[in-house]
């Protein structure tokens, strides 16, 4: 009896080890994209308030509802972003701030320039 409790133990602890990696990768795949979805977010977000200061634009509602609604989504992307926070390497993060910066500095980088 004990030999097939043992036998039991064994293959349970070699499922729920297996279980774990499975789910360990699953959370890290999902911690990185979602640094690279806010970062996609942040510079679209940067994007569209530069747009809407242009003089051609400035006051056109639907520019004005878009930074409102881009504005939400990345507040809520924040959240699921500060849960994951812990498995962002050090380049993404220098990145992220990068673009958490142009937000509050919009006018030093023209509207449209090129990725180095």
């Amino acid at each position: 009896m004990i030999y097939i409790l043992l036998t039991i133990s064994i293959f349970l602890n070699i499922f729920l080890a297996w279980y774990v990696v499975k789910i360990l990768r699953k959370f890290v795949f999902i911690s990185e994209n979602l640094s690279d979805l806010f970062l996609v977010t942040k510079a679209f977000q940067v994007f569209v308030k530069n747009l809407y200061s242009m003089d051609s634009y400035h006051g056109e509602p639907m520019i004005q509802e878009m930074v409102m609604r881009i504005t939400e989504v990345g507040l809520e992307i924040e959240n699921f972003r500060s849960i994951f926070e812990s498995t962002l390497d050090a380049e993404m993060e220098e990145e992220l701030n990068a673009a958490e910066k142009e937000i509050e500095n919009p006018e030093e980088k023209p509207l449209f320039y090129e990725s180095p």
